[in-house]
């Protein structure tokens, strides 16, 4: 198939046996060349790892286009009224944005994440790291997903924000309704569960930032208010978009990483003998070599704001390119034996962070929290194994497992 083909039939997102091993269809169209033109998403799939890595720091692309055209001018469709609520949330975040929004945004949250602030919070994480662990030990083993995975990042950031422990289980609900809206063509039953959590939480959001406007804290949400307040521009709206955004991308990768990575151990037992021999000399490579090995984030979209050229195929403006990141983290001609899991690898430019303006500022909190989790459980469960093959969920953008049941 030509770079220029109709469509790449490998490629199928919606098959539960490609959801449960993308990785043959993406060796395919990585042969095939470097874009393809996917009819049923209507999207550019730009498969290798040099055009990916290049593009998410090309500039004539975008995550949104509304900061330079209407929906008219751009040859596309406003989404439809009732989804409105997801896409004001949504679209105000700085993940969605260009600058110079997003450069003001970024600039005012990034403070919460300098290396001094992700380090202070080290004894934190690893606190309620061995916390989880040991619950899971005490009960003999369960479901690490439920028990570990999902709990540690969700308790870190809502800490960070200083959402009250009370209100903390909505959180992980609110957030995977809303994330169902970035997968491919979402039903319209994805999209009520996306406007009916966008705004229960967006109306949470605006109830405990007053709150916090009568009795700030020591939180992010209180440190947004007082910058609001000293003069740096930024609506209500913007601060509830960041919260979410903070919340849902603060957790959704080290859930699914965690699920992911465990499971990948389980399959390379002498990797897991590696690591469980000795952790603390392994686990920071180990930690990006299971982002990259199986990333919890497969696809990251932009919008060409100005028409590029790839391998002799011009992709014009208004088209959608669909950037895939299981494919680049597997791409030979960047990563040597890139199907093998090696927790040792030192060369390892993974793209699951992302790159350029949009390069993932919780980079270093994940990182941290995946060692915490990792090493706790390396530590507290040496005999920790797998109960039963976990099923994959049904998504294919945000990859993760429905459980993964372990016993100790």
């Amino acid at each position: 198939m030509s770079s220029s083909s109709a469509e790449a039939p490998a490629f199928d997102p919606w098959q539960p046996s490609f959801v449960a091993d993308p990785y043959p269809a993406y060796a395919a169209l990585r042969e095939r060349g470097r874009a393809h033109w996917f009819e049923p998403s209507r999207q550019w799939l730009i498969p290798r790892h040099a055009d990916v890595s290049a593009l998410l720091r090309d500039r004539r692309l975008g995550r949104t286009y509304l900061h330079r055209f209407s929906h008219e001018e751009f040859g596309r469709t406003a989404p439809p009224p009732e989804h409105e609520p997801f896409h004001t949330l949504n679209d105000h975040g700085m993940l969605d944005l260009e600058p110079p929004d997003h450069t003001r945004l970024r600039r005012l949250v990034s403070k919460a994440f300098t290396p001094r602030t992700v380090e202070a919070l080290v004894p934190t994480i690893r606190r309620f790291a061995d916390e989880l662990v040991d619950s899971l030990v005490a009960s003999g083993g369960g479901d690490l997903i439920a028990a570990v995975a999902e709990p540690l990042p969700v308790a870190v950031i809502a800490e960070m924000l200083g959402i009250p422990r009370a209100d903390r289980p909505a959180l992980r609900p609110w957030s995977a309704d809303i994330c169902g809206m970035y997968e491919l063509g979402p039903s319209e039953e994805t999209a009520r569960r996306a406007v009916r959590a966008s705004l229960e939480f967006s109306g949470y959001l605006r109830e405990l930032i007053e709150a916090r406007r009568k009795t700030p804290g020591d939180d992010l949400i209180s440190g947004l208010i007082a910058a609001h307040d000293e003069g740096d521009r930024l609506t209500e709206q913007e601060m509830i978009s960041t919260c979410v955004l903070l919340l849902n991308a603060g957790h959704e990768a080290t859930v699914n990483t965690t699920g992911n990575g465990w499971w990948a151990l389980f399959r390379h037992p002498e990797q897991l003998a590696r690591l469980r021999a000795d952790p603390d000399a392994l686990l920071p490579t180990a930690v990006d070599e299971l982002l990259r090995f199986d990333t919890p984030l497969q696809l990251f979209e932009r919008w060409v704001l100005e028409d590029i050229e790839i391998d002799g195929t011009i992709i014009p403006r208004g088209s959608e390119v669909a950037l895939l990141f299981g494919s680049a983290n597997r791409d030979p001609a960047r990563f040597e034996r890139p199907d093998t899991l090696d927790l040792s690898r030192a060369d390892n430019p993974h793209v699951s962070f992302g790159a350029g303006i949009h390069y993932c500022l919780g980079a270093p909190l994940a990182r941290l929290e995946l060692a915490a989790s990792f090493g706790a459980l390396l530590r507290k469960a040496p005999g920790m194994r797998l109960v039963k093959e976990p099923e994959p969920q049904a998504n294919f953008v945000i990859r993760g497992l429905r459980e993964l049941l372990v016993e100790l």
